[in-house]
C-alpha cells in the first residue's frame, strides 16, 4: 500500500493539476493524503480537493505550524508500506507511482530519490534537479536531496520521527536518518536521475534562502545531536 503525503497551504492555484496527476497512478488499497495548513476560514484548497471525490483521498486540517510539522503531522498519520513526499504545485509524470512501488516493494528499508524536471509557473522547463548523491558528512554538509523526490519505506518511520526542532527542512533530517539506518540494518538506497515529475519554482515557492552563516551551524549542529541519540 501506497501513503502520498501532500502538505497543502493555500494551494489552490496549482493543486488541482496536481491531485489530478496522482489520481491515476494509485491502486484500489492506496491513499492519497493532503494535509491543509491554510489559515482558518480560508476553504478554497479544500473545496478544490474534496471535489475529487475519491475515496482514496484523506483530507485533514494541518496543524498550522508550518511546512515542516505539517509533513511531520502527515506521516504520523500515513498507513502505507510506502511513503511518498509531494508537494501541492508540482505535477507527476505516469510512471512516477509505478517506478516508486517497483523499487521499493523489494528491500527493506529503502529510500527512493529520483529527479526532476524543473519548470516556471506555466511548466516550461528552465532546468533538472540531478538524482541526490548518497554520504552522511556530504549531505549533512550541503543537501542533496529534495522532498517531492523522495519515497521510502515505513521502517523508517520510528527514525525520523518526532522530527528535531531548529532543522531548516525535513527532507534534509530524513535523509541522513535514512542513510544511518540503511548502513545499519543493511537496507538500500535508490538514487534515480530519471525526472518523475514537473517541479515548478516561482514566487511562492518555500525555500531557505536568506538564512544566515550562524543559522546554518546550528540546524546542522541540532541533527548531528539527534542523529546520536
Amino acid at each position: 500500500m501506497i501513503s502520498v503525503l501532500l502538505a497543502a497551504h493555500c494551494g489552490e492555484k496549482y493543486i488541482a493539476e496536481q491531485v489530478a496527476s496522482i489520481l491515476p497512478q494509485l491502486e484500489d488499497g492506496d491513499e492519497l493524503l493532503v494535509s491543509d495548513d491554510s489559515p482558518e476560514g480560508h476553504t478554497a484548497t479544500r473545496d478544490i480537493v474534496l471535489a475529487f471525490n475519491d475515496p482514496r483521498i484523506r483530507y485533514m486540517s494541518g496543524p498550522r505550524r508550518g511546512v515542516i510539522k505539517n509533513v511531520e503531522f502527515l506521516l504520523g498519520q500515513a498507513k502505507g508500506d510506502i511513503l511518498v513526499l509531494c508537494d501541492q504545485d508540482d505535477v507527476w509524470l505516469p510512471d512516477k507511482l509505478k517506478c516508486t512501488r517497483n523499487m521499493l516493494s523489494q528491500r527493506y528499508p529503502a529510500l527512493l530519490a529520483h529527479g526532476a524536471v524543473i519548470t516556471d509557473e506555466a511548466l516550461r522547463k528552465t532546468g533538472e534537479i540531478q538524482r541526490a548523491t548518497p554520504g552522511l558528512l556530504r549531505n549533512l554538509i550541503r543537501n542533496s536531496y529534495t522532498g517531492c523526490c523522495m519515497a521510502f519505506t515505513r521502517e523508517l518511520l520510528p527514525v525520523i520521527l518526532p522530527f528535531p526542532e531548529n532543522i531548516p527542512m525535513h527532507d534534509q533530517w530524513i535523509a541522513l536518518r535514512a542513510e544511518q539506518l540503511m548502513r545499519k540494518h543493511e537496507g538500500i538506497g535508490y538514487p534515480v536521475a530519471v525526472p518523475f515529475i514537473l517541479h515548478r519554482r516561482h514566487g511562492e515557492t518555500q525555500t531557505g534562502r536568506g538564512s544566515t552563516l550562524g543559522q546554518k551551524i546550528a540546524w546542522r549542529w541540532n541533527m548531528v545531536k539527534a542523529m546520536l541519540c
